[in-house]
């Protein structure tokens, strides 16, 4: 059985919004529940979850809805490096200085 698992406050707002979010987007397409499930292989009872935030579905079956819905798109940009500002400086603090080319061992050969 696996562990419980009671994530910050911070990522249950996350995903209260994220639900929230789908919620009106399905309501926004006049699409009724079962519908959606339906097109997201999932059942309308774990659609009701996704809605609500619920932390314990997994980003398999968030991915599921948001295809279902077109909003797929999104969900591949939010750990995108053009949205992580935070990676982006630590990746240029990483860089070296100054580069300095290898010199080749041996003797050169003209042809």
């Amino acid at each position: 059985m696996p562990t419980p698992h009671n994530p910050p406050a911070a990522a249950r707002r996350a995903l209260r919004k994220l639900g929230a979010d789908i919620h009106d987007a399905r309501r926004r397409r006049r699409l009724p529940m079962a519908v959606v499930a339906e097109r997201a292989f999932t059942s309308r009872s774990t659609l009701q979850r996704v809605e609500a935030g619920d932390t314990s579905v997994s980003i398999g079956i968030y991915a599921g809805v948001l295809q279902a819905l077109g909003l797929l798109d999104g969900l591949g940009k939010i750990a995108d490096i053009s949205n992580d500002s935070v990676g982006q400086a630590l990746a240029t603090a990483e860089l070296p200085k100054h580069v300095h080319l290898k010199r080749k061992t041996g003797a050169s050969r003209d042809g």
